[in-house]
């Protein structure tokens, strides 16, 4: 089993509990595709268990991009939702209203630019997201030396770009299978000592 000593506590750390956790986390996040609650639990497993691996390889960023990820992508969520009920519930003051069987009367423009901005507020998120989640995979990556990670974060990079399309969708689906494929290729060996330059 992998391990490595942690310089602050000293305590001996194995890899396995993060790789598993993060590999679960990623699992979940592929069916979640399907059932948005299992996708939930896995976003908060995989958060752990990239803790878990910073500390592991003693690199801060592996964790703190991947946080700042996420919390784009919540505020992001919430920024949208916030817009919509506003556009929704603030009907009268932009001019259109709810007509009884459902139509919507008045001012359409008001109505479509504002769920218009909510989309667009969320998608610029959504790939500051992305881009925080690439430089985590990418730490990762470089450390573990598995390129897949890599390979993973910027087909989420992508795929968030283009999710204006169906193909972002797709792209996301494979990233997160690539990167359950990914957690669960690291090696649980020790790694090679280090090479000394000649001085």
């Amino acid at each position: 089993m992998q391990t490595t000593t942690n310089k602050l506590t000293g305590i001996k750390m194995s890899i396995e509990p993060g790789k598993s956790l993060a590999a679960i986390g990623a699992l979940l996040l592929v069916i979640g595709t399907f059932i948005p609650f299992l996708g939930i639990i896995g976003f908060i497993l995989l958060m752990i268990g990239l803790k878990n691996l910073a500390d592991y390889y003693q690199d801060r960023r592996i964790f703190d991009n991947a946080l700042y990820g996420i919390i784009f992508g919540i505020i992001g969520v919430a920024a949208a939702a916030f817009l919509i009920v506003a556009v929704v519930f603030g009907g009268s003051f932009l001019g259109f209203q709810f007509a009884p069987g459902g139509d919507i009367t008045g001012n359409l423009f008001a109505f479509f630019g504002g769920i218009a901005i909510a989309l667009v507020v969320a998608f610029i998120f959504y790939i500051l997201m992305a881009i925080y989640l690439r430089k985590s995979f990418d730490a990762l990556a470089n450390k573990s030396g598995v390129g897949m990670f890599r390979t993973a974060g910027l087909l989420l990079l992508i795929g968030a770009v283009l999710t204006i399309i169906l193909i972002g969708i797709i792209l996301i689906f494979v990233a997160w299978i690539l990167l359950t494929v990914a957690f669960f290729s690291m090696s649980s060996a020790p790694p090679p000592p280090a090479q000394v330059a000649p001085v």
